[in-house]
């Protein structure tokens, strides 16, 4: 599964620190962790479940910095999230 433009605009912004954020995009409910500067890097995909777990997708940051700018930018599937 990809990451289509819609989602990256949403996943480009800038959040609360160290927070987990929770949002629904269309069918889809989306829970993200962030870091210390407020990037999302933990992605959770799919529909939220009764116990507020998302059952569906994990994807992971690959956000490498150097003197202050990103140079590389990337989103891994990491399989399925229960």
């Amino acid at each position: 599964m990809k990451l289509g433009p819609p989602i990256q605009k949403i996943l480009q912004k800038r959040y609360p620190p160290l927070s987990i954020v929770e949002k629904t995009f269309g069918n889809h409910d989306l829970a993200f962790k962030t870091d210390e500067e407020g990037f999302p890097i933990l992605l959770f995909l799919g529909k939220k479940q009764a116990d507020g777990r998302i059952k569906g997708d994990r994807f992971a940051r690959r956000l490498v910095k150097q003197d202050g700018q990103i140079i590389k930018d990337h989103w891994d599937h990491k399989g399925k999230a229960t």
